[in-house]
Parts: structure tokens; sequence; C-alpha cells
């Protein structure tokens, strides 16, 4: 890994007979848009990949956040990686 500083969105919960409805995403982009406001650096998450495991819990899931535009850094479990959404690499999305 290494020393950038990040905000880090650690558990997102979407109660069960919500779920399947796209909040999750609304949620990501709610956060990614505070973190852009509040001039961080990045944004950092860490859900589960689905191909891997199929437990989400509370965490989302990677290809969730690889639509809003998070990139794998690392991956020290195989069923968690870590993302992140790089504001100045993402500087013209309009996020």
């Amino acid at each position: 890994m290494d020393d950038a500083p990040v905000w880090s969105l650690s558990c997102l919960y979407v109660k069960k007979k919500y779920r399947l409805q796209g909040i999750t995403s609304h949620l990501i982009a709610a956060a990614l848009q505070a973190a852009r406001r509040a001039n961080a650096p990045a944004l950092e998450a860490y859900p589960f990949d689905a191909g891997v495991s199929p437990s989400a819990s509370g965490s989302g899931y990677a290809s969730t956040f690889a639509r809003a535009g998070f990139r794998v850094v690392a991956r020290r479990v195989p069923a968690r990686p870590i993302m992140r959404y790089d504001f100045t690499q993402n500087a013209d999305d309009g996020v």
C-alpha cells in the first residue's frame, strides 16, 4: 500500500427490503460528492468481490464501486479489494 492521505468509506448498510434498488450507488455518489466538496484527495472503500465471496456484509460489492470510478489499489485478502477514487486523477468527471 502507499502513504496517500485518503478518506474512508468503510460501511454501507441498506435494509434488506430496500436492497437491489440502486441505493448503494446513490450512497457512494453522495459520499464522493461530500469528499470532493471537502477537498479530500481520495476516497477509499473496502467492498467484497462477489466473484470470490457472495457476502457484501454492509460494505457493498466491488463491481458497484468500480462503476462509480473506484480502482483496486491493493488486495490483502482475496475477497476484499482496497478500492480508491482519486480526485486528482478523476478531476473532470463531474462527481
